[in-house]
């Protein structure tokens, strides 16, 4: 009878074991799925977040409203992507007109100074164009409407039609020139801001006034002339703060207005 207690007992004991094992098991399945839904989570949020850097940071200098690569439809198709258009809007000056050619003088910012230099000998296309807007006074009262403040990226983006960082789309145009080969801008480099396309330049530009590394994975961005004099007034400019835009306080409009008042090259 003592051995029949005894095997009783060891039985349910052996039973308890058990059920305890499956709980235990049961309980790491669980911890185990868990673990697994946070670490994808978290990598989720990662990959998002570098995924925003990308696009807003390193993004460059935009036109941001220029699209030239657009579907096209042709009678009884259905509408397929088009190459880039590599041709010229129609007032979009000839590169020959500055062939050779530089061009110095003035641009003033909130009636500052800034002595610039437009080298129609490694970007003539650029400096044709540009001659030209400056001739016809079109920057005048046009606005800077974008400022970086960021590690290797640091640039006052001038010249947009509406002052909103759109570009023209009446007004475009290419190639890239004088792209500098590792991507690094020079303090007081002036450049041509673009779209996605290397012939949606239009008459965007902008100033860096630190050196700034730029992306040139895509054909990167004409490098048309330098500022002579005057680069601290950008710097001071810089200074007074960015309203925050998309990446945050490094990258969006001045916090004080910035207007052209005149670009003269001669």
């Amino acid at each position: 009878m003592a051995n029949n207690k005894k095997d009783g007992r060891e039985a349910k004991a052996r039973v308890a074991r058990m059920a305890a094992n499956q709980q235990l098991h049961r309980e790491q399945v669980t911890r185990r799925k868990r673990d697994n839904i946070v670490a994808a989570a978290a990598m989720a949020v990662a990959i998002a977040v570098a995924v925003v850097l990308a696009l807003t940071v390193f993004s460059g200098p935009r036109n941001d409203a220029v699209a030239t690569d657009t579907p096209t439809a042709t009678t009884g198709a259905s509408p397929t992507a088009s190459a880039p258009v590599e041709t010229n809007s129609p007032t979009v000056p000839k590169a020959a007109t500055a062939a050779g050619r530089t061009f110095t003088g003035t641009l003033t910012l909130n009636g500052q100074p800034l002595g610039v230099l437009i080298d129609g000998t490694k970007a003539p296309q650029a400096a044709a164009v540009f001659k030209s807007l400056a001739d016809s006074n079109f920057f005048k009262g046009k606005t800077c409407h974008r400022l970086t403040d960021a590690a290797n990226f640091a640039l006052l983006q001038c010249g947009s039609l509406k002052g909103d960082g759109a570009g023209d789309p009446n007004y475009q145009w290419g190639p890239v020139e004088n792209s500098p080969a590792n991507g690094v801008y020079r303090a007081g480099s002036i450049a041509v801001a673009r779209g996605s396309s290397t012939y949606s330049n239009g008459t965007q530009f902008f100033i860096t006034y630190k050196d700034t590394t730029l992306p040139q994975t895509t054909g990167g961005y004409t490098l048309m002339g330098k500022v002579t004099s005057g680069l601290d007034v950008v710097a001071r400019i810089a200074a007074a703060g960015i309203t925050p835009g998309a990446s945050g306080a490094t990258d969006g409009a001045p916090k004080s207005k910035v207007t052209i008042d005149s670009l003269t090259l001669k």
